[in-house]
């Protein structure tokens, strides 16, 4: 007589029917949940980056996601290996989940040849997010440069959803050249459809640039702060971070008040491959988003 074993399927397992939290270390292991999703569309925002719109194939898997601004989830290319990347569009729309790669290693060069009807997979939601509920009643400034305006338009997308719970909404956004620019085509929607106030500059003007010229710095002297009743988020490659801070410290807006996310250092999402690590301290257990005192107390963090 033979023994017929049953396959084992995971899927059957108790922790597999909940929403982990993902937040929370101690159950970590039930993270490793791949959810197998498609891409729908592939678009070329620069020579460097593309937005992909990536939607979760199961239906209640789909529903079940659930995700924060400044969250972010990793991308698995079978064969090729996986990233994190943050999330960059709207928290609200379950129907497919926004994220902008930059071309810069194998994995994300392999993701750039992916067109529409492609399979990835999908890790997450995980990570901490931008506290926006804490600012509720306030002014919110969002200061992004270069890629930083990639986690920040989640950010965007929520104040929008949530208008009459905040005051007056400024975005300041630098590149080094008008080309590098992300989304520019959704600029003048922000500003008259959403109603938020937009400042953009570069470093190097082109022959059809108009604006302001300079370090992204520059344009505070544009924008009217009220320390008192003000939050920030900043999010950029990490030289910015304290040019950024200080300055926003020396008008007087507490440290405990702005916001920065530390994503790019991330490599595995779990807290296993110890190369997020800044002291006793893992970015993707314990962040990416940070408010600017506890990066201040994290050496080498900066």
């Amino acid at each position: 007589m033979t023994l017929k074993i049953p396959r084992y399927d995971i899927n059957r397992e108790p922790f597999m029917t909940q929403t982990p939290d993902f937040n929370r270390k101690s159950q970590l292991l039930q993270t490793e949940r791949t959810y197998k999703a498609r891409i729908n569309a592939a678009i070329q925002l620069t020579p460097e980056e593309k937005l992909f719109q990536i939607q979760i194939l199961d239906p209640k898997e789909r529903a079940q996601f659930s995700c924060l601004p400044g969250q972010f989830v990793m991308v698995e290319l079978p064969g090729c290996g996986e990233i994190a990347i943050s999330i960059s569009g709207s928290c609200s729309n379950h129907e497919f989940i926004e994220i902008c790669i930059r071309k810069v290693g194998k994995v994300t060069g392999m993701i750039h040849r992916l067109e529409a009807g492609a399979m990835v997979g999908i890790r997450g939601p995980f990570g901490t997010h931008f506290p926006m509920r804490e600012m509720n009643g306030s002014n919110v400034l969002l200061i992004a440069g270069g890629l930083g305006i990639v986690p920040l338009r989640s950010s965007i997308y929520w104040v929008n959803e949530h208008r009459p719970d905040y005051k007056d909404v400024t975005i300041l956004y630098g590149a080094r050249t008008p080309k590098l620019l992300l989304f520019d085509y959704q600029y003048e929607e922000w500003r008259k459809v959403f109603n938020l106030t937009m400042h953009t500059i570069v470093e190097e003007p082109d022959e059809n640039w108009t604006g302001p010229v300079g370090l992204i710095t520059q344009l505070f002297d544009q924008v009217p702060i009220d320390p008192d009743d003000t939050f920030a988020i900043v999010c950029g490659p990490p030289v910015m971070f304290k040019f950024v801070c200080d300055h926003l410290s020396a008008l007087g807006l507490p440290m405990q008040r702005m916001f920065v996310s530390l994503e790019r250092r991330m490599h595995c999402g779990m807290g296993k491959c110890c190369r997020c690590n800044v002291g006793s301290t893992f970015t993707c257990l314990d962040g990416p988003v940070f408010d600017y005192w506890s990066v201040m107390n994290l050496q080498e963090a900066i």
